[in-house]
């Protein structure tokens, strides 16, 4: 919906003639006229989208109420002048958390079409939109992309509103910021910035309303939309703007001085700054044992080493260095290989190939069914291609070991399968130079990346002990006393006696 080149006017009449005309295709958008029993001159008609409000609330909190109160009676002397009705209605009668008067048909409309209630008085050139918002609204949830053992189960909404509360509720500081905007020239999509004021990094927050500000397309559907216009390095394989549908990780980046970006609509909140070692930092690891989330995270980042280097280094060693493999070994590999007709190059695209098409058919499909897909579906085919003599049987293991790893690094799996072809690419050519040169130029290229002014991989080379406590290894938290400070401006973060009292 574009622009209305409409003024409204005082005459009632002529407003709903223009707005019925308006809407006359949409049958959602509901018009009530009606009058006050006590002066008959008192003409009202309210407008509002069914299905967006609550229709109990705007029955017994407006209709009722302007219809049977006496508005002279609310006034001293039971005097009304013209001037005053719409403060006597707004304060003495309308019943509702928010009543804003607004002259702009554009402003009306939109907040009309959120689910807020739009009432016309004839004789007035001015609106007043009412709270009334009733939408349905999904229940609190477990996550479904972020499992946890221990900790809280509850998961973000596509409300907005529902989303900013699970924040509220974890984060009770007055200096906890929400920000709302709209994007989107059609369908003005609300979202909301928030951080804490004095650990936010102004200077990010400054920069990423400027960037926000500029993000000029038609309709905003889901946070990935906003990600892809704020974002450094648009064309990254690697996401430099973290992701999540946990309250308790958003609360908990805040309190790093990260900054979050509640989209309306979606149940995920964008986290910034982002580095490269979050990827490997689940929040759960805070929730247990120092030592076992140490390790968790170890495993993780193995995960990622394996899901990208397996298949390369396979192709690596049976084509091109044979000779870093035991005899043993090698004879097994060349034994099962006796009648495959492709190359171990094609043998690995095509079985990483087929595990794809089977993850993607298993998330897909209804669970039980995808379930069911996913798990016979490759204990069939592969063993089938192998007993066809389509492929050998050790690549079956590389390509399910490979498979595995990738799920225990969930978010960066894109990125993962992107980089896993090109290491497959160089070692078939040049073998394990081929793949230390990939590793190389990885690194190269990630080093070279920044997430709104951030190093993306921040922390990853230095020796300093304060640097590396919350890296690859989890130290308790009483020794985790600073936040980063390239991050946030605030870097204390509890009494440095903690860990002294302990030394």
């Amino acid at each position: 919906m574009g622009n209305i080149n409409f003024n409204l006017t005082r005459s009632l009449k002529e407003n709903l003639k223009f707005l019925k005309e308006f809407f006359k295709n949409d049958n959602a958008i509901k018009f009530r006229e009606f009058e006050n029993k006590y002066n008959s001159n008192l003409k009202y008609c309210i407008i509002y989208a069914d299905g967006m409000v609550n229709k109990q609330l705007v029955n017994e909190h407006i209709i009722e109420r302007l219809m049977n109160i006496n508005i002279s009676s609310l006034n001293v002397g039971g005097v009304v002048s013209p001037d005053n009705i719409l403060e006597i209605i707004i304060k003495k009668i309308i019943i509702s958390a928010e009543v804003n008067r607004k002259k702009d048909i554009n402003e009306l409309t939109w907040d009309m079409l959120y689910g807020d209630t739009l009432l016309l008085i004839d004789g007035f050139d001015e609106g007043l939109i009412i709270d009334t918002k009733g939408w349905p609204v999904r229940a609190l949830t477990e996550s479904s992309t972020e499992k946890v053992i221990k900790g809280s189960r509850e998961a973000f909404t596509e409300s907005i509103m529902t989303n900013t509360t699970l924040i509220r509720r974890r984060v009770k500081n007055p200096s906890l910021k929400f920000i709302f905007s709209e994007v989107g020239t059609e369908t003005k999509t609300k979202i909301c910035v928030t951080y804490i004021e004095g650990i936010a990094n102004e200077e990010i927050l400054k920069e990423l309303n400027k960037r926000l500000q500029n993000i000029n397309i038609d309709g905003i559907l889901e946070s990935q939309y906003i990600q892809e216009f704020i974002q450094d390095s648009p064309l990254s394989l690697f996401d430099t703007i973290g992701t999540t549908e946990s309250p308790d990780i958003v609360a908990a980046k805040l309190l790093e001085g990260r900054i979050g970006v509640i989209c309306d609509g979606t149940p995920f909140v964008l986290l910034l700054p982002f580095i490269f070692l979050e990827y490997f930092d689940i929040y759960e690891d805070y929730y247990l044992n120092y030592i076992f989330g140490t390790y968790n995270r170890l495993v993780r980042m193995l995960a990622f080493f394996m899901t990208i280097s397996v298949p390369a280094l396979y192709i690596s060693v049976v084509c091109f260095h044979q000779e870093l493999i035991p005899t043993s070994l090698l004879i097994s590999i060349y034994t099962a290989r006796l009648g495959i007709p492709f190359p171990t190059v094609l043998e690995n695209l095509i079985m990483l190939t087929g595990f794809s098409v089977l993850r993607e058919a298993g998330v897909r499909l209804p669970r039980p069914i995808g379930q069911a897909v996913s798990i016979v579906g490759a204990l069939i085919l592969g063993d089938a291609a192998v007993n066809a003599r389509i492929v050998s049987a050790p690549i079956v293991i590389v390509v399910a070991t490979t498979g595995i790893a990738s799920f225990i690094v969930p978010k960066m799996i894109g990125a993962c399968i992107m980089v896993r072809y090109i290491f497959i690419v160089l070692a078939s050519f040049l073998g394990l130079y081929g793949y230390i040169f990939g590793v190389m130029g990885l690194f190269l290229y990630l080093m070279s990346m920044r997430s709104f002014g951030v190093p993306y991989m921040l922390n990853t080379a230095s020796i300093k002990s304060e640097d590396l406590k919350d890296t690859a290894i989890r130290a308790p938290w009483v020794y985790m006393n600073f936040r980063n400070k390239l991050i946030t401006r605030n870097r204390k973060r509890q009494k440095q006696i903690n860990s002294e009292k302990r030394g």
